[in-house]
């Protein structure tokens, strides 16, 4: 495929300013169609993917998507619409149908958009915008150098695949308060999924980067050693005694029991009723030396944005402060329901962190003595309603300090309140990847459920 061929399949992706006109054309109907107030999402997207398989090529896909959903309020009646189509008529049909909705709901006091003395001001440029020059060759070229290099290893029996992505997007938000703003952003991805086999039988693991700038993303040759590391370590697993030991998570896994934190903190489960910490505000809920905090304004950071769902600024903040509950994350609704000052939380924490307790995971590993290294967890099995926490894990076995040999098919059970209580390290490995910024989390004690 040429250069132009590949220009005719995806086209350049819409301007900020066109975005910000279709935006301002929903609105403006709203009004025509007698709302009082209304909002706009729109968003435009586009990249493509490549996979390939045991050294060929299984897909390449193209995805350009682009639509609105907008919500109308006759006073404090409430309605909303969707559409992938942003032309003019689908414009006019879908506040139609908003609008409708909206004459047949009751008022909920707590409904509208924020006020024009609450909405964001300054919009500031966040690095987020990487285009990646890549072509479906260069993209394929990369996927199978990343999976060779994992099939490599002689131990590496059979390949899930490995892939590279790339996508571009804009965002823009508007409302009747004034507020219209956007902006460009970049995510882009390479992965590998592999299979190894010895006498014990199967295992499976898989590694990955994701990045706002492609030029910061981890090699494919050693995303694809690392998938065969990874892959390779897990053989020989079995199910470890069933008795109550201190658990070490990995980053990417620790990652989960801040989003439970994060979870208990949101404004949707508090006026719900429907969270362990609802309340434990000013109470200590982690040990002294811990905060934990959020940075929306972090340069080139997959969760940073400069304004909220509600086109409220996000700003730093803290959650805790010396192991103490601190704040909420609130949306405007959420706020109004509990009767509080919304904190620009409108679609949820940015690039939330953690201190770290100053260790490496392998000086975690040698104060904790024994206990288990959780690598994966699997399951439903969180309950932030009561702080319940139990799910199926796989790891290895540390016993002197130092890792013996890889364990699987065990639970985990504890409560989330006494887990974060007993939080006895925070590593320095910290994982950037995602909107979770956190190193590996040692937890005093759990219950371990093996044989």
């Amino acid at each position: 495929m040429s250069q132009n061929e590949i220009r005719s399949v995806l086209p350049a992706r819409p301007a900020l300013d066109e975005v910000k006109e279709r935006a301002a054309a929903v609105l403006d109907e709203a009004r025509r169609q007698g709302a009082s107030d209304a909002e706009v999402d729109l968003s435009a997207a586009q990249g493509f993917s490549v996979s390939v398989r045991l050294g060929e090529v299984e897909s390449v896909e193209f995805n350009r998507d682009r639509g609105f959903a907008v919500t109308v309020y006759f006073g404090q009646q409430k309605g909303a619409a969707s559409s992938t189509d942003d032309s003019p008529d689908s414009i006019r049909d879908t506040v139609a149908a908003a609008c409708a909705i909206a004459r047949h709901t009751g008022a909920d006091p707590c409904a509208g958009i924020a006020s024009p003395d609450q909405i964001a001001r300054d919009i500031p440029d966040l690095d987020l915008d990487h285009p990646w020059q890549l072509t479906p060759e260069e993209a394929i070229d990369q996927a199978l150098a990343c999976e060779a290099a994992g099939r490599a290893d002689e131990r590496i029996r059979n390949s899930e695949g490995a892939s590279v992505s790339t996508s571009a997007a804009l965002r823009v938000y508007g409302n009747t308060s004034g507020f219209l703003a956007g902006y460009p952003g970049t995510q882009h991805s390479r992965a590998c999924v592999l299979v190894a086999e010895d006498d014990n039988g199967m295992q499976r693991d898989f590694w990955y980067d994701s990045r706002r700038d492609a030029a910061e993303l981890t090699h494919p040759e050693t995303i694809g050693r690392e998938a065969a590391r990874r892959t390779t370590a897990r053989l020989g697993a079995h199910r470890p005694d069933t008795e109550a030991l201190p658990v070490i998570f990995v980053p990417e896994v620790a990652a989960g029991l801040l989003n439970h934190f994060a979870g208990a903190i949101n404004g949707n489960a508090l006026y719900r009723n429907a969270s362990f910490l609802q309340e434990r505000m000013g109470e200590a809920i982690f040990p002294d030396w811990v905060s934990i905090y959020e940075r929306p304004h972090w340069p080139g950071m997959a969760g940073s944005a400069p304004f909220d769902g509600d086109g409220l600024p996000t700003t730093d903040k803290d959650f805790v402060r010396a192991g103490q509950l601190v704040s909420w994350a609130l949306g405007l609704y959420a706020a109004r329901r509990l009767h509080k000052q919304p904190t620009g939380n409108g679609d949820g924490v940015r690039n939330l962190c953690i201190t770290d307790s100053g260790q490496t995971l392998d000086e975690m590993l040698r104060a904790m003595d024994r206990g288990i290294l959780i690598t994966e967890v699997m399951g439903q099995g969180v309950n932030l309603v009561t702080g319940d926490y139990s799910r199926g894990a796989a790891g290895f076995m540390v016993d002197g300090g130092e890792i013996r040999y890889p364990v699987e098919e065990f639970t985990i059970a504890g409560h989330l309140g006494a887990m974060f209580a007993g939080l006895r390290g925070s590593g320095t490995d910290v994982d950037h990847r995602g909107n979770v910024h956190t190193g590996s989390l040692w937890i005093d004690r759990m219950q371990v459920a093996g044989v």
